[in-house]
């Protein structure tokens, strides 16, 4: 094989691991908010608590089908399989559904304040939009069948 089709491997796999691992532990996040006990609920800061409480069924089921997703892209993308592409972007997508309903439908900024309201969206976002990149990148670059 010539070298334009073969990943270094070290590279691809450290960050499809790494991949793995952040989906992992965005998983465990979805487990954790959703199996919340009325006890910790009570200990959140009321803006957390009150965006915890008005969150709509549908947009847990967008959050959980973006981890469960991207736990799954992440797992295809260490296989080497290009079906590891299409989870990343029912991820990619389930995520801006969920995200969108937090900016769009909901007053998230104004009751827990900007940067907290900001900051893990962004990150989560660009984390995806950055897997998705890279997994269609290997693609294109015959590194996945």
């Amino acid at each position: 094989m010539d070298t334009l089709t073969t990943p270094r491997t070290g590279t691809f796999r450290l960050v499809a691991i790494m991949a793995l691992a952040w989906n992992l532990m965005g998983l465990a996040m979805f487990w954790m908010q959703w199996n919340i006990t009325p006890e910790q609920l009570a200990q959140l800061p009321e803006g957390q608590r009150a965006v915890h409480e008005a969150m709509p069924q549908w947009v847990w089921i967008a959050n959980g089908v973006a981890v469960v997703a991207g736990v799954v892209a992440s797992f295809l993308l260490i296989m080497r399989k290009k079906l590891s592409v299409p989870f990343y972007w029912l991820s990619l997508i389930a995520i801006v559904v969920m995200f969108g309903y937090s900016f769009l439908m909901s007053d998230m900024i104004g009751k827990v304040g900007a940067a907290q309201a900001l900051t893990m969206p962004i990150v989560v976002t660009v984390i995806a939009v950055a897997l998705l990149w890279y997994a269609r990148r290997a693609q294109s670059r015959g590194w996945l069948s």
